[in-house]
Protein backbone atom coordinates (compact mmCIF):
# COMPACT_ATOMS: atom_id res chain seq x y z
CA UNK A 1 0.00 0.00 0.00
CA UNK A 2 1.22 3.48 -1.01
CA UNK A 3 1.83 6.15 1.82
CA UNK A 4 1.93 9.83 1.26
CA UNK A 5 5.13 11.56 1.57
CA UNK A 6 5.86 13.71 4.92
CA UNK A 7 6.13 16.82 2.50
CA UNK A 8 2.58 16.21 1.02
CA UNK A 9 1.04 15.91 4.56
CA UNK A 10 2.60 19.26 5.70
CA UNK A 11 1.50 20.97 2.35
CA UNK A 12 -2.17 19.48 3.20
CA UNK A 13 -1.98 20.50 6.35
CA UNK A 14 -0.60 24.15 4.91
CA UNK A 15 -3.30 24.62 2.36
CA UNK A 16 -6.01 23.57 4.82
CA UNK A 17 -5.53 26.03 7.08
CA UNK A 18 -5.16 28.76 4.23
CA UNK A 19 -9.01 27.17 2.93
CA UNK A 20 -9.93 27.89 6.83
CA UNK A 21 -8.80 31.56 7.01
CA UNK A 22 -10.17 32.55 3.37
CA UNK A 23 -13.48 31.10 4.82
CA UNK A 24 -13.47 33.14 7.80
CA UNK A 25 -12.41 36.10 6.11
CA UNK A 26 -15.23 35.84 3.17
CA UNK A 27 -17.35 35.13 6.25
CA UNK A 28 -19.80 38.13 4.52
CA UNK A 29 -17.99 39.08 1.30
CA UNK A 30 -17.19 36.51 -0.94
CA UNK A 31 -13.64 36.75 -2.76
CA UNK A 32 -16.07 38.81 -6.34
CA UNK A 33 -17.76 40.83 -3.50
CA UNK A 34 -17.11 44.90 -5.16
CA UNK A 35 -16.63 45.31 -0.86
CA UNK A 36 -12.88 46.11 0.29
CA UNK A 37 -11.88 43.07 2.36
CA UNK A 38 -9.75 44.79 5.19
CA UNK A 39 -7.48 43.17 8.19
CA UNK A 40 -4.51 44.38 10.06
CA UNK A 41 -2.33 44.22 6.79
CA UNK A 42 -3.85 46.21 4.85
CA UNK A 43 -5.67 48.94 6.88
CA UNK A 44 -3.33 51.75 7.10
CA UNK A 45 -2.24 51.46 3.42
CA UNK A 46 -6.41 51.34 2.14
CA UNK A 47 -8.09 53.04 4.81
CA UNK A 48 -5.72 55.68 7.12
CA UNK A 49 -3.40 56.43 3.97
CA UNK A 50 -5.98 56.94 1.40
CA UNK A 51 -6.69 60.29 -0.57
CA UNK A 52 -10.44 59.56 -0.46
CA UNK A 53 -13.53 58.88 1.35
CA UNK A 54 -13.63 55.17 2.79
CA UNK A 55 -16.78 53.77 4.82
CA UNK A 56 -16.02 51.18 6.61
CA UNK A 57 -18.25 48.25 7.99
CA UNK A 58 -17.11 46.83 11.09
CA UNK A 59 -19.23 43.46 11.42
CA UNK A 60 -19.36 40.14 13.19
CA UNK A 61 -20.38 36.87 11.04
CA UNK A 62 -22.69 35.42 13.48
CA UNK A 63 -24.98 39.47 13.66
CA UNK A 64 -28.13 39.13 12.70
CA UNK A 65 -28.22 42.71 11.36
CA UNK A 66 -24.72 42.71 9.42
CA UNK A 67 -26.05 39.98 7.68
CA UNK A 68 -28.98 41.74 6.88
CA UNK A 69 -26.34 44.95 5.94
CA UNK A 70 -24.84 42.65 3.34
CA UNK A 71 -26.58 43.22 0.27
CA UNK A 72 -27.25 46.67 0.91
CA UNK A 73 -23.42 47.32 1.29
CA UNK A 74 -22.45 45.37 -1.64
CA UNK A 75 -24.65 47.76 -4.20
CA UNK A 76 -23.46 50.65 -1.85
CA UNK A 77 -19.93 49.38 -3.23
CA UNK A 78 -20.86 48.73 -6.05
CA UNK A 79 -22.98 52.64 -6.94
CA UNK A 80 -19.83 54.50 -5.02
CA UNK A 81 -17.25 52.43 -7.46
CA UNK A 82 -14.24 55.41 -8.11
CA UNK A 83 -16.25 57.91 -6.46
CA UNK A 84 -15.96 56.57 -2.70
CA UNK A 85 -14.42 53.37 -1.23
CA UNK A 86 -16.81 50.97 0.55
CA UNK A 87 -14.88 48.12 2.34
CA UNK A 88 -15.34 45.52 5.53
CA UNK A 89 -13.77 44.51 8.39
CA UNK A 90 -14.21 41.36 10.53
CA UNK A 91 -14.35 43.04 14.13
CA UNK A 92 -14.76 39.35 15.42
CA UNK A 93 -11.61 37.88 13.94
CA UNK A 94 -9.60 41.73 14.46
CA UNK A 95 -10.62 42.31 18.04
CA UNK A 96 -7.91 44.54 18.39
CA UNK A 97 -7.98 46.52 15.52
CA UNK A 98 -12.00 47.18 16.54
CA UNK A 99 -11.28 47.60 19.88
CA UNK A 100 -8.75 50.76 18.84
CA UNK A 101 -11.85 52.15 17.11
CA UNK A 102 -14.17 51.82 20.21
CA UNK A 103 -16.38 49.45 18.37
CA UNK A 104 -19.30 48.42 20.90
CA UNK A 105 -21.96 47.30 18.50
CA UNK A 106 -22.69 45.72 15.16
CA UNK A 107 -22.32 46.31 12.90
CA UNK A 108 -20.54 49.62 13.28
CA UNK A 109 -19.96 51.83 10.14
CA UNK A 110 -17.05 54.61 10.48
CA UNK A 111 -16.29 57.22 7.78
CA UNK A 112 -12.58 58.00 6.86
CA UNK A 113 -11.92 61.21 5.30
CA UNK A 114 -8.05 62.10 4.89
CA UNK A 115 -6.69 64.60 8.21
CA UNK A 116 -9.65 64.13 10.33
CA UNK A 117 -11.24 61.17 12.59
CA UNK A 118 -13.34 58.90 11.61
CA UNK A 119 -16.90 59.94 12.55
CA UNK A 120 -19.85 57.10 12.83
CA UNK A 121 -22.68 56.96 10.39
CA UNK A 122 -25.66 57.14 11.91
CA UNK A 123 -28.13 57.21 9.23
CA UNK A 124 -30.75 55.03 7.80
CA UNK A 125 -28.72 51.39 6.10
CA UNK A 126 -30.18 52.31 2.66
CA UNK A 127 -28.16 52.76 -0.32
CA UNK A 128 -29.54 56.05 -1.39
CA UNK A 129 -28.71 57.78 2.54
CA UNK A 130 -25.36 56.21 2.56
CA UNK A 131 -24.20 57.09 -1.07
CA UNK A 132 -25.52 60.96 -0.23
CA UNK A 133 -23.89 60.75 3.47
CA UNK A 134 -20.82 59.75 1.45
CA UNK A 135 -21.06 62.97 -1.67
CA UNK A 136 -21.45 64.96 1.55
CA UNK A 137 -18.14 64.02 2.84
CA UNK A 138 -16.52 64.00 -0.71
CA UNK A 139 -18.17 67.87 -1.06
CA UNK A 140 -16.46 68.92 2.17
CA UNK A 141 -13.10 67.54 1.81
CA UNK A 142 -13.19 69.16 -1.79
CA UNK A 143 -14.69 72.32 -0.39
CA UNK A 144 -11.27 72.07 2.49
CA UNK A 145 -8.71 71.90 -0.45
CA UNK A 146 -10.37 74.78 -2.77
CA UNK A 147 -9.99 76.94 0.55
CA UNK A 148 -6.27 75.87 1.00
CA UNK A 149 -6.87 73.71 4.25
CA UNK A 150 -4.81 70.69 2.05
CA UNK A 151 -6.22 67.46 4.29
CA UNK A 152 -8.73 69.22 5.88
CA UNK A 153 -9.50 72.32 8.68
CA UNK A 154 -9.14 69.89 11.53
CA UNK A 155 -5.35 68.45 10.33
CA UNK A 156 -4.03 69.01 14.39
CA UNK A 157 -6.71 66.59 15.13
CA UNK A 158 -5.86 63.69 12.56
CA UNK A 159 -5.62 59.86 13.22
CA UNK A 160 -4.66 58.29 15.68
CA UNK A 161 -6.29 61.20 18.24
CA UNK A 162 -9.29 59.45 19.87
CA UNK A 163 -11.27 62.51 20.24
CA UNK A 164 -14.42 62.30 18.43
CA UNK A 165 -14.96 64.85 15.56
CA UNK A 166 -18.23 66.40 15.87
CA UNK A 167 -20.81 68.55 14.03
CA UNK A 168 -24.45 69.86 13.88
CA UNK A 169 -25.60 66.38 12.35
CA UNK A 170 -23.83 64.00 14.69
CA UNK A 171 -23.53 66.50 17.91
CA UNK A 172 -27.53 65.57 19.79
CA UNK A 173 -27.36 61.89 18.92
CA UNK A 174 -23.64 60.81 19.96
CA UNK A 175 -23.71 64.01 22.83
CA UNK A 176 -26.72 64.50 24.11
CA UNK A 177 -28.75 61.61 23.78
CA UNK A 178 -25.59 59.26 25.76
CA UNK A 179 -25.68 58.32 28.89
CA UNK A 180 -21.99 59.29 29.11
CA UNK A 181 -19.79 61.61 30.23
CA UNK A 182 -18.56 64.17 27.04
CA UNK A 183 -15.81 66.73 27.56
CA UNK A 184 -15.78 68.80 23.83
CA UNK A 185 -13.45 71.35 22.78
CA UNK A 186 -14.59 74.15 20.50
CA UNK A 187 -12.01 75.07 18.49
CA UNK A 188 -10.55 77.26 15.22
CA UNK A 189 -8.14 76.11 13.17
CA UNK A 190 -6.52 79.32 12.99
CA UNK A 191 -6.45 79.79 17.06
CA UNK A 192 -2.85 79.85 18.19
CA UNK A 193 -4.04 78.50 21.62
CA UNK A 194 -6.12 75.73 20.10
CA UNK A 195 -2.99 74.60 18.12
CA UNK A 196 -0.87 74.70 21.55
CA UNK A 197 -3.65 72.62 23.49
CA UNK A 198 -3.70 69.72 20.47
CA UNK A 199 -1.39 67.45 21.70
CA UNK A 200 -2.05 67.75 24.94
CA UNK A 201 -5.32 67.02 23.79
CA UNK A 202 -4.71 64.16 21.73
CA UNK A 203 -2.96 62.36 24.30
CA UNK A 204 -5.96 63.04 26.68
CA UNK A 205 -8.69 61.46 24.68
CA UNK A 206 -6.48 58.29 23.95
CA UNK A 207 -5.84 58.03 27.60
CA UNK A 208 -9.20 58.17 28.73
CA UNK A 209 -10.16 55.93 25.69
CA UNK A 210 -12.99 53.54 26.98
CA UNK A 211 -13.66 55.32 30.17
CA UNK A 212 -14.49 59.16 28.99
CA UNK A 213 -15.56 60.77 25.79
CA UNK A 214 -13.53 63.18 24.39
CA UNK A 215 -14.69 65.37 21.25
CA UNK A 216 -13.96 68.34 19.24
CA UNK A 217 -15.98 71.36 17.13
CA UNK A 218 -14.49 72.86 14.70
CA UNK A 219 -15.95 76.25 14.91
CA UNK A 220 -15.11 78.02 12.12
CA UNK A 221 -17.04 74.89 10.17
CA UNK A 222 -19.74 74.56 12.68
CA UNK A 223 -21.51 78.65 13.50
CA UNK A 224 -24.57 76.82 14.63
CA UNK A 225 -23.04 74.74 17.55
CA UNK A 226 -20.97 77.84 18.52
CA UNK A 227 -23.97 79.48 18.92
CA UNK A 228 -26.15 77.23 20.57
CA UNK A 229 -23.57 76.40 23.20
CA UNK A 230 -22.39 80.77 23.70
CA UNK A 231 -19.07 79.56 22.52
CA UNK A 232 -17.29 83.53 22.66
CA UNK A 233 -13.32 82.29 22.67
CA UNK A 234 -10.94 79.73 21.68
CA UNK A 235 -10.45 77.11 22.84
CA UNK A 236 -13.55 76.76 24.74
CA UNK A 237 -13.96 73.35 26.79
CA UNK A 238 -17.38 72.52 27.69
CA UNK A 239 -18.03 69.48 30.01
CA UNK A 240 -21.47 67.51 29.23
CA UNK A 241 -22.40 65.20 32.17
CA UNK A 242 -25.66 63.86 33.84
CA UNK A 243 -27.56 66.63 33.07
CA UNK A 244 -27.07 67.48 28.90
CA UNK A 245 -29.02 69.83 29.00
CA UNK A 246 -26.57 72.86 31.56
CA UNK A 247 -23.08 71.77 30.26
CA UNK A 248 -20.73 73.65 32.39
CA UNK A 249 -16.92 74.79 31.42
CA UNK A 250 -13.65 73.20 31.86
CA UNK A 251 -11.52 75.76 34.02
CA UNK A 252 -8.13 74.17 35.01
CA UNK A 253 -5.06 73.76 33.04
CA UNK A 254 -4.99 73.19 29.75
CA UNK A 255 -2.42 69.89 30.05
CA UNK A 256 -3.74 66.51 29.56
CA UNK A 257 -2.66 65.09 32.92
CA UNK A 258 -5.18 68.22 34.37
CA UNK A 259 -7.82 67.36 31.77
CA UNK A 260 -7.36 63.61 32.15
CA UNK A 261 -7.48 64.00 36.18
CA UNK A 262 -10.64 66.43 36.03
CA UNK A 263 -12.42 63.90 33.92
CA UNK A 264 -11.88 60.93 36.09
CA UNK A 265 -13.38 62.90 38.90
CA UNK A 266 -16.09 63.83 37.01
CA UNK A 267 -16.69 60.18 35.96
CA UNK A 268 -17.08 59.27 39.70
CA UNK A 269 -20.26 61.47 40.23
CA UNK A 270 -21.60 61.16 36.58
CA UNK A 271 -21.98 56.89 36.67
CA UNK A 272 -25.58 55.91 35.83
CA UNK A 273 -26.93 54.04 38.34
CA UNK A 274 -27.21 50.30 38.23
CA UNK A 275 -30.31 48.32 37.11
CA UNK A 276 -32.06 45.12 37.27
CA UNK A 277 -34.39 44.80 33.66
CA UNK A 278 -36.87 42.76 33.79
CA UNK A 279 -36.81 40.73 29.77
CA UNK A 280 -39.96 41.27 28.82
CA UNK A 281 -39.09 40.49 24.95
CA UNK A 282 -36.33 40.82 22.30
CA UNK A 283 -35.95 44.84 22.12
CA UNK A 284 -34.32 44.19 25.86
CA UNK A 285 -32.15 41.69 25.21
CA UNK A 286 -30.33 43.44 22.56
CA UNK A 287 -30.47 46.33 24.73
CA UNK A 288 -28.71 45.08 27.70
CA UNK A 289 -27.10 41.97 26.75
CA UNK A 290 -26.15 42.85 22.50
CA UNK A 291 -22.84 45.21 23.58
CA UNK A 292 -22.34 44.03 27.06
CA UNK A 293 -19.15 42.52 27.81
CA UNK A 294 -20.89 40.01 29.96
CA UNK A 295 -25.06 39.60 30.73
CA UNK A 296 -25.94 38.11 33.67
CA UNK A 297 -29.83 36.93 33.65
CA UNK A 298 -31.31 35.98 36.59
CA UNK A 299 -34.49 33.08 36.38
CA UNK A 300 -36.56 34.00 39.61
CA UNK A 301 -39.39 31.44 40.85
CA UNK A 302 -42.91 31.51 39.96
CA UNK A 303 -44.57 34.60 41.63
CA UNK A 304 -47.22 32.10 43.11
CA UNK A 305 -43.83 30.64 44.70
CA UNK A 306 -42.40 33.24 45.87
CA UNK A 307 -44.87 36.32 46.37
CA UNK A 308 -43.64 39.88 45.50
CA UNK A 309 -41.82 39.91 48.96
CA UNK A 310 -39.44 37.33 48.25
CA UNK A 311 -38.98 38.70 44.43
CA UNK A 312 -38.52 41.96 45.52
CA UNK A 313 -35.82 40.44 48.04
CA UNK A 314 -33.65 38.85 44.94
CA UNK A 315 -33.83 41.95 42.27
CA UNK A 316 -32.86 44.00 45.31
CA UNK A 317 -30.04 41.46 46.12
CA UNK A 318 -29.05 41.48 42.30
CA UNK A 319 -29.11 45.48 42.03
CA UNK A 320 -26.93 45.73 45.84
CA UNK A 321 -24.29 43.05 43.32
CA UNK A 322 -24.67 45.28 40.06
CA UNK A 323 -23.58 48.60 42.77
CA UNK A 324 -20.70 46.85 43.51
CA UNK A 325 -19.72 46.55 39.55
CA UNK A 326 -21.29 49.55 38.31
CA UNK A 327 -17.98 50.38 36.49
CA UNK A 328 -17.71 47.07 34.54
CA UNK A 329 -19.28 47.22 31.35
CA UNK A 330 -22.08 44.39 32.64
CA UNK A 331 -25.92 44.79 32.15
CA UNK A 332 -27.97 42.63 34.43
CA UNK A 333 -31.52 41.31 33.72
CA UNK A 334 -34.14 38.96 34.93
CA UNK A 335 -37.10 36.54 34.20
CA UNK A 336 -40.08 34.74 35.83
CA UNK A 337 -39.56 31.07 35.83
CA UNK A 338 -40.65 29.70 32.25
CA UNK A 339 -41.64 33.24 30.73
CA UNK A 340 -38.37 32.90 28.50
CA UNK A 341 -38.52 28.74 27.92
CA UNK A 342 -35.89 29.13 24.84
CA UNK A 343 -33.14 31.06 26.73
CA UNK A 344 -33.88 28.55 29.58
CA UNK A 345 -33.40 25.24 27.84
CA UNK A 346 -30.22 27.03 25.68
CA UNK A 347 -28.99 27.39 29.14
CA UNK A 348 -29.51 24.65 30.71
CA UNK A 349 -31.85 26.51 33.42
CA UNK A 350 -35.42 24.91 35.04
CA UNK A 351 -33.52 20.84 35.92
CA UNK A 352 -32.06 22.60 39.09
CA UNK A 353 -34.66 24.48 40.32
CA UNK A 354 -34.57 28.44 40.50
CA UNK A 355 -33.86 30.96 41.60
CA UNK A 356 -30.82 30.92 38.76
CA UNK A 357 -28.32 32.94 37.50
CA UNK A 358 -26.02 32.39 34.20
CA UNK A 359 -23.43 34.88 32.78
CA UNK A 360 -23.98 35.06 29.13
CA UNK A 361 -21.47 36.69 26.10
CA UNK A 362 -23.48 36.84 23.39
CA UNK A 363 -20.63 38.23 21.16
CA UNK A 364 -18.56 34.93 21.88
CA UNK A 365 -21.52 32.82 21.95
CA UNK A 366 -20.94 31.35 25.80
CA UNK A 367 -22.50 30.94 28.80
CA UNK A 368 -21.76 30.06 32.42
CA UNK A 369 -24.13 28.93 34.84
CA UNK A 370 -24.00 29.84 38.81
CA UNK A 371 -23.24 26.49 40.47
CA UNK A 372 -23.25 28.02 44.20
CA UNK A 373 -25.81 29.31 46.24
CA UNK A 374 -27.68 32.27 44.84
CA UNK A 375 -26.83 34.54 47.83
CA UNK A 376 -24.97 38.05 47.62
CA UNK A 377 -21.52 36.58 48.53
CA UNK A 378 -21.55 33.61 46.07
CA UNK A 379 -22.70 35.97 43.23
CA UNK A 380 -20.23 38.83 43.89
CA UNK A 381 -17.61 35.88 43.52
CA UNK A 382 -19.14 34.87 40.66
CA UNK A 383 -19.40 38.17 38.67
CA UNK A 384 -15.71 38.40 39.87
CA UNK A 385 -14.96 35.40 38.08
CA UNK A 386 -17.00 35.92 35.38
CA UNK A 387 -14.96 39.12 34.61
CA UNK A 388 -11.54 37.26 34.43
CA UNK A 389 -13.25 35.14 31.39
CA UNK A 390 -14.64 32.67 34.18
CA UNK A 391 -14.74 29.21 34.66
CA UNK A 392 -16.78 26.18 33.17
CA UNK A 393 -18.16 28.38 29.91
CA UNK A 394 -20.37 26.69 27.89
CA UNK A 395 -21.02 27.49 23.99
CA UNK A 396 -24.61 28.29 23.20
CA UNK A 397 -25.69 26.59 20.07
CA UNK A 398 -27.55 29.43 18.56
CA UNK A 399 -28.77 32.40 19.59
CA UNK A 400 -32.49 31.84 21.85
CA UNK A 401 -35.54 33.77 20.70
CA UNK A 402 -37.02 36.01 23.24
CA UNK A 403 -40.97 35.91 23.59
CA UNK A 404 -42.83 39.65 24.19
CA UNK A 405 -44.21 38.96 27.87
CA UNK A 406 -46.53 40.92 30.05
CA UNK A 407 -43.91 42.74 32.76
CA UNK A 408 -44.55 42.57 36.62
CA UNK A 409 -46.91 44.42 38.15
CA UNK A 410 -45.19 44.77 41.47
CA UNK A 411 -48.19 42.35 43.21
CA UNK A 412 -48.70 39.13 44.38
CA UNK A 413 -49.82 36.59 42.13
CA UNK A 414 -53.25 35.32 41.72
CA UNK A 415 -54.92 31.67 41.79
CA UNK A 416 -56.68 31.37 38.30
CA UNK A 417 -59.64 29.48 39.87
CA UNK A 418 -61.43 27.04 36.73
CA UNK A 419 -64.80 26.59 36.62
CA UNK A 420 -66.24 23.75 38.13
CA UNK A 421 -68.20 21.22 36.26
CA UNK A 422 -69.51 17.55 37.86
CA UNK A 423 -68.96 14.19 36.22
CA UNK A 424 -72.84 13.80 35.81
CA UNK A 425 -73.02 16.63 33.90
CA UNK A 426 -69.70 15.60 31.52
CA UNK A 427 -71.12 12.13 31.46
CA UNK A 428 -74.91 13.53 30.53
CA UNK A 429 -73.51 15.70 27.82
CA UNK A 430 -71.69 12.19 26.91
CA UNK A 431 -74.45 10.51 26.41
CA UNK A 432 -76.57 12.77 24.76
CA UNK A 433 -74.11 13.53 21.72
CA UNK A 434 -74.14 9.75 21.71
CA UNK A 435 -78.04 10.14 21.42
CA UNK A 436 -77.55 12.43 18.58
Amino acid sequence: MHRPSPLLIVLSVFFLQIFDLSSRVDALYGPSSPVLQLNPSNFKSKVLNSNGVVLVEFFAPWCGHCQALTPTWEKAATTLKGVATVAALDADAHQSLAQEYGIKGFPTIKVFVPGKPPVDYQGARDVKPIAEYALQQIKGLLKDRLHGKGTGASSEKSEPSASVELNSHNFDELVLKSKELWIVEFFAPWCGHCKKLAPEWKKAASNLKGKVKLGHVDCDAEKSLMSRFNVQGFPTILVFGADKDSPFPFEGARTASAIESFALEQLETNVSPPEVTELTGPDIMEEKCGSAAICFVAFLPDILDSKAEGRNKYLEMMLSVAEKFKRSPYSYVWAAANKQLDLEKHVGVGGYGYPALVALNVKKGAYAPLRSAFERDQIVEFVREAGRGGKGNLPLESLPSIVKTEPWDGKDGQIIEEDEFSLEELMGEESTSKDE
